[in-house]
């Protein structure tokens, strides 16, 4: 895209006039992105790129059916234009319905309130890699392994639809992830942090406490005891509650999974009661500074707070403007795509449990034999059911944070957990590490937040 953006509109604007009468719906959109990765694993430097990548999608829907081109030259744009719009006219036979949105004219860029990394040069992204690097050998000589990972990206959209909207965003993300494993004999632990931003390159270059952290936690996990699997009451983090809300039912909130599955639109029946009185769930793009962030989404479709549960009671979900005109409901500013190869879906973006009014330390009290989980290693969910691992454990012994623990696992249904909250902290975090996977299109931005949480009846796995 380095002809002038008016030159680029006026294309555009062009080509919808041109084929939109063709089809029933036409948007365009084009990408230009740049960005470093980098990556370390021990002493090794495995990647260390910078790229530009310049191209664009064409999607058309007439009678239901949807064609997508993608390109990366703009010179056939024509073409991939009559491409995708022969492939939806060969297989629609049904209606278009598509939830109505207001034609938008607009250009918009998400501020930083720091030094911008496309201005940093590789070298000192580099050094900055090398430095945690070593902080994480340098905890402990039982440190075998180590990683650290730098990934920065800046893009520019503009997207055209034959509504009328003619949009063009911009931002520029970061992300940092560290690991480090530890070895005594046969025992072996890792520690892991994850961190990112949308707002400014020192938002990583003050991360010491914390890349400590993670090789710290891997070399005292080696003689801690593992925990006896049993159900219990545990308290979580607001990491983990984060963690909880975006993987358990945050993706069971996407609407894709609803029209296309009847029996599981039955489950997530508006109007059903999922839980604590006290539990409001949200998931938004338009809260600010965040890195599921934006002003809209890639149908053009403005950046929304839903809310999806309130006071216990589901009230919403996620949409494209398909999902939401095929379930009669208004559209949320969901419809996300990872780059310009792949087709706009449901997405997440920034996903969290509002803070509640109990103090933390008063979700410990009276628990006689339960578990206080910290941060997170790894999970999975499938459908309703997810196993999350703890980063960090300990028991709680009538009332108090006691012994630590390690090997903690937390599984369970969603709908059964939801139920199961007893009590929502005071306090609240961002957690802005997040890299969501979905229909093949993974590490999209994501945020997601909520208090420390105290549930009953959890499923903890050790040994």
């Amino acid at each position: 895209m380095t002809t002038k953006i008016a030159d680029i509109q006026n294309l555009l604007a062009d080509l919808i006039s041109r084929y939109g009468s063709l089809v029933d719906y036409l948007i365009i959109r084009l990408e230009e992105s740049e960005g470093t990765d980098i990556v370390l694993r021990g002493d090794k430097l495995e990647t260390l790129s910078e790229g530009v990548s310049i191209g664009g999608q064409i999607r058309a829907c007439y009678k239901g059916g949807w064609g997508l081109s993608s390109f990366n030259q703009l010179a056939t744009i024509t073409d991939r234009i009559e491409e995708a719009i022969a492939a939806a006219r060969m297989v629609g036979d049904e209606e278009t319905i598509l939830a109505p949105v207001a034609p938008v004219q607009a250009i918009c860029h998400l501020p930083l309130t720091g030094r911008n990394p496309r201005q940093i040069s590789i070298i000192e992204k580099k050094q900055l890699c090398d430095r945690y690097n070593d902080l994480l050998k340098d905890i402990d000589s039982r440190i075998t392994t180590t990683s650290v990972r730098y990934a920065d990206s800046s893009q520019r959209v503009i997207i055209a639809t034959s509504e009328g909207s003619m949009i063009e965003q911009s931002w520029v993300d970061m992300e940092m992830r560290f690991a480090a494993t530890a070895r005594n004999g046969e025992t072996v632990q890792t520690g892991r942090e994850t961190t990112g931003s949308r707002k400014a390159f020192e938002d990583l270059t003050d991360l010491d406490n914390q890349v400590k952290s993670a090789a710290q936690r891997a070399i005292s996990a080696l003689s801690l005891p593992s925990i006896k699997g049993d159900i219990y009451t545990v308290v979580i983090d607001p990491i983990l509650t984060g963690l909880f809300v975006h993987e358990a039912f945050g993706h069971l909130s996407e609407a894709d999974m609803a029209y296309e599955n009847p029996d599981f639109l039955e489950v997530m029946t508006l109007g059903r009661k999922f839980g604590h009185e006290e539990l409001q769930i949200f998931d938004g793009a338009s809260p600010e500074g965040h890195r599921g962030s934006y002003f809209y989404d890639d149908e053009g479709v403005p950046a929304t707070n839903t809310q999806l549960i309130q006071n216990g009671i589901l009230v919403g979900r996620l949409h494209s403007r398909e999902t939401a005109g095929k379930l009669g409901e208004a559209a949320t500013g969901n419809a996300r795509c990872l780059n310009y190869h792949y087709a706009p879906i449901v997405r997440m973006t920034n996903t969290w449990i509002e803070r509640g009014k109990t103090p933390v330390k008063d979700l410990f009290s009276d628990i006689k034999q339960g578990v206080y989980a910290r941060n997170w290693l790894g999970g999975m969910t499938n459908g309703e059911m997810f196993t999350f691992s703890a980063g960090e454990a300990w028991m709680i012994r009538n009332g108090e944070i006691a012994e630590a623990v390690k090997d903690v696992t937390l599984s369970g249904n969603v709908f059964q957990t939801l139920a199961d909250i007893e009590g929502i902290g005071d306090d609240f975090y961002w957690d802005e590490s997040g890299g969501c996977g979905k229909g093949g299109q993974n590490g999209l931005p994501v945020g997601c937040g909520g208090p420390s949480l105290r549930i009953r009846d959890v499923v903890v796995g050790g040994e």
